[in-house]
């Protein structure tokens, strides 16, 4: 990794990362509330109030917008402008197009999220803003690809670390899901139609559908991780070339897994074999990247005792590793005729989002602030705190979830000695409440550990030193 004391910090330009910093963890405070919210609604279906507003159906895709795009992209734009000034030895390029980057994107997840509550939407799983939005969207990464590009370009060091490569593999492959998955004829400024009809427009949905968790909370977070793993441990990643072999195979195998979604239906049958196939041989770049990560602390293990942010940061790989198996798992056919349509999947999915996805970016940040803000965390004990709600909700939250979703499909799938099913589909509900109620309890711990984050991280903003102090009690050590 290249040297980062090349150039002052002040040389950098921070100011953006710090934009990001903050916007990411506000979101996550309004989207993972809002989970627990509609968590709760599906344990206590009276919590909608008969308020359209507060229905599942509208909050739903407004706690994953602001989740995945409010505080995911943030989290991303943050730290891969962070990474790549600091691995390039250069000051981001454009600064008024970053600017921009920031402008566009916090605003273009607020009004989405307005749409959505509004009513107003695609009805495409993670893509549900109506096309003036997605305009807006595509300008405002097509802004982000230039000033990332053009900052690679100004480096001083000839070599591109690796955390690079997967972001730009995550930037230019959310544009190419975002734009074709988008194609739409509107019919007015609030509604328009998929270009795509019957099974092609399924098949177009869960190929951006799979592949945006592919690119975008996959790729991109491992540039996360290859960066802040080694930086925190005080070592050098573990294999520079298994994490070269790890990018590649994982950026061609993922492309052809999206139809794994559509087992079971009218989607052709070779098609979803092929993407089953893919999927699981996507287990061994997989597990490559994770062990690569993991292996990083040979010889440093003892940080695990001493360094709550590396709980963080190998914490997130181990459930890195859960889910790049149980995705796999699921896709096989017959796994799949019990899993689909089920509660399992939402586990699944929560297991990587929380443990994986969440966990990794609040380790970054914790790396990050004390050096953003030239301060010192404000409590070390508050980081062991907020690791050990979050770990304690992820677990409440997937086991509950694999209880629901794996009895929810064998109650589904049960007949009687007469050939006619077991259970109705009213007992099956009843069955789930329990753990819907431990869900809600899981997400709630979760949201608790994201609260003393944001406390800590305001006290420890509060208590920096203002540049022109900093200045004056460097004067005496200089002399």
């Amino acid at each position: 990794m290249a040297q980062s004391s090349a150039l002052p910090a002040e040389q950098y330009n921070y100011s953006i990362v710090r934009r990001f910093t903050i916007m990411a963890m506000i979101w996550a405070v309004l989207g993972m509330s809002v989970g627990v919210y509609i968590a709760s609604e599906l344990a206590w279906p009276f919590l909608n109030f008969d308020i359209p507003q507060l229905t599942f159906g509208r909050l739903r895709p407004t706690h994953t917008t602001m989740v995945i795009f409010g505080f995911g992209g943030s989290a991303l734009f943050a730290t891969s402008y962070y990474i790549v000034q600091r691995t390039s030895q250069a000051r981001l390029a454009f600064p008024w197009l970053a600017e921009f980057t920031f402008w566009g994107w916090t605003g273009g997840v607020a009004l989405g999220v307005l749409t959505y509550v509004l009513g107003i939407t695609q009805g495409r799983e993670y893509a549900e803003f109506e096309w003036p939005l997605d305009i807006a969207i595509t300008l405002v990464w097509v802004s982000y690809f230039v000033v990332y590009v053009e900052t690679l370009r100004r480096r001083t060091q000839p070599h591109i670390y690796v955390a690079n490569w997967f972001y730009l593999a995550f930037i230019l492959a959310v544009a190419l899901l975002h734009i074709f998955n988008n194609l739409a004829v509107p019919v007015s400024l609030t509604k328009s139609y998929s270009l795509f009809a019957g099974v092609q427009d399924a098949m177009t949905q869960w190929w951006y559908g799979h592949n945006a968790v592919g690119f975008f909370l996959t790729a991109a977070f491992l540039g996360m991780m290859y960066y802040f793993v080694p930086k925190q441990a005080g070592r050098p990643v573990y294999s520079y070339r298994l994490s070269i072999i790890h990018f590649w195979a994982l950026i061609f195998l993922y492309m052809w897994a999206g139809g794994h979604h559509l087992h079971w239906t009218s989607l052709p049958d070779w098609v979803s074999t092929l993407a089953a196939t893919f999927s699981v041989i996507l287990l061994m770049p997989s597990w490559g990247g994770m062990i690569n990560g993991i292996m990083t602390l040979s010889g440093a293990w003892d940080k695990l005792r001493s360094d709550p942010v590396m709980l963080f940061l190998i914490t997130s790989l181990s459930f890195y590793g859960m889910s790049t198996f149980e995705g796999p798992l699921m896709s096989l056919k017959s796994v799949n005729a019990l899993s689909h349509y089920t509660d399992w999947t939402v586990g699944h999915v929560h297991s990587g989002a929380l443990g994986w996805v969440a966990l990794v970016s609040f380790g970054s940040f914790y790396h990050l602030i004390p050096r953003l803000w030239d301060s010192k965390m404000y409590s070390q004990t508050l980081i062991y705190v907020h690791f050990w709600l979050a770990t304690i909700g992820i677990v409440l939250y997937i086991t509950s979830m694999w209880v629901a979703g794996i009895g929810q499909g064998l109650m589904l799938r049960s007949f009687d000695d007469y050939g006619n099913l077991a259970y109705t589909f009213i007992e099956t509900v009843e069955f789930m409440h329990t753990p819907y109620v431990w869900r809600a309890l899981g997400g709630a711990f979760f949201v608790a550990g994201v609260l003393v984050m944001v406390y800590n991280m305001a006290m420890t903003i509060a208590r920096r030193q203002p540049a022109a102090e900093t200045q004056l009690s460097a004067k005496p050590a200089q002399a």
